[in-house]
């Protein structure tokens, strides 16, 4: 299954719009890489730990699922 990169996801707002501040979106993109190689150095670490790929996956995917935002949506 190919993964969008972060330059390929538009950014949206709650209503659906894109986010259009160039800033903004920058950031967002800046988070992305960050997370996705924070999760690429834990998944290899994982398998040569000997750790099993679906249980390190599940265990990634439970906390993303845990993580509550400080703050709601704020309204468009």
């Amino acid at each position: 299954m190919k993964t969008k990169t972060a330059e390929t996801i538009v950014w949206r707002k709650p209503n659906g719009a894109p986010i259009a501040c160039l800033e903004k979106i920058k950031v967002l993109n800046e988070n992305h890489a960050e997370l996705r190689q924070t999760v690429q150095d834990i998944m290899e670490d994982a398998l040569l730990m000997g750790c099993s790929e679906a249980q390190i996956r599940a265990a990634m995917h439970a906390l993303i699922d845990e993580v509550v935002p400080a703050f709601g949506e704020l309204p468009d």
